[in-house]
């Protein structure tokens, strides 16, 4: 076996056949860089588009979620002020008795 620099070797012992052989494999055309490009911007943008979907479905639940809870919320609170559903921990925020009041005291004009 040589001893030496690998590189070196490796030149000095290929032929000119041997390296037009190799060389397709070594190097791309235009042609073929422009296929490979169009490839990896097709597969990117179904990447995109697929994380889009998830990211849209996603935030969909999310925002029935909230909606809902805050909806149901808002309607508790509607029923609480109008007397419909009892006091929560001791916060009466019934109005009802006040506006019953207020009217039969100081009579409606």
């Amino acid at each position: 076996m040589k001893r030496g620099n690998v590189k070196e070797r490796i030149v000095t012992e290929m032929t000119e056949e041997k390296i037009r052989e190799i060389l397709p494999h070594l190097c791309y055309t235009k042609e073929e860089v422009d296929i490979m490009l169009a490839d990896a911007v097709a597969k990117a943008k179904a990447i995109d588009e697929a994380s889009m979907k998830k990211h849209n479905r996603n935030a969909t639940i999310i925002s029935m979620i909230l909606g809902f809870t805050c909806l149901a919320l808002f309607v508790d609170g509607l029923l609480r002020i109008l007397g419909i559903i009892p006091p929560f921990l001791g916060l009466d925020v019934n109005v009802i008795d006040q506006i019953v009041y207020k009217v039969r005291h100081y009579g409606g004009t």
